[in-house]
């Protein structure tokens, strides 16, 4: 059974949801999955085999400073793993996903797909989105 720590950071809650959703679709594909808050994170929380990594767009689509602190000082931990990037967003393109993509890959991890981003809160059809996000995490795909 593979192992998913899902590390997130979220101030309204929407990315909270999403890391919640992932975990229902990881949990459908068979996997062990924690829910953890960066704000109680360890660098063990980097130990599990897969990693799903959330941050909202802050600011001028930017990741958050606490998650990106966190990441950027453990980066060592992410060589060789399989890693979801997801968050919400309130305005722009997603740029801050791109840029999160492009560090994260940076740090020697496989990043799967293109991330999940969802505007404000997940619902409906973007709650499937996460779900399935979730699954394919799982599934390597």
């Amino acid at each position: 059974m593979a192992k998913l720590n899902i590390i997130y950071w979220s101030g309204t809650g929407n990315t909270e949801k999403m890391g919640e959703l992932i975990k229902e679709g990881a949990l459908a594909s068979g996997a062990d999955v924690e829910l953890i808050d960066v704000t109680t994170a360890d660098s063990g929380a980097l130990d599990a085999e897969i990693l799903a990594l959330g941050s909202p767009s802050m600011g001028a689509e930017e990741v958050e400073a606490e998650m990106e602190d966190f990441i950027s000082s453990n980066s060592d931990k992410l060589s060789g793993k399989r890693v979801g990037l997801f968050g919400s967003y309130d305005w722009g393109d997603g740029e801050w996903m791109r840029e999160w993509k492009d560090t994260i890959s940076s740090y020697g991890a496989e990043v799967v797909g293109d991330g999940c981003i969802v505007n404000l809160t997940p619902d409906g059809e973007s709650a499937e989105q996460c779900k399935t996000y979730g699954k394919s995490l799982v599934e390597g795909r």
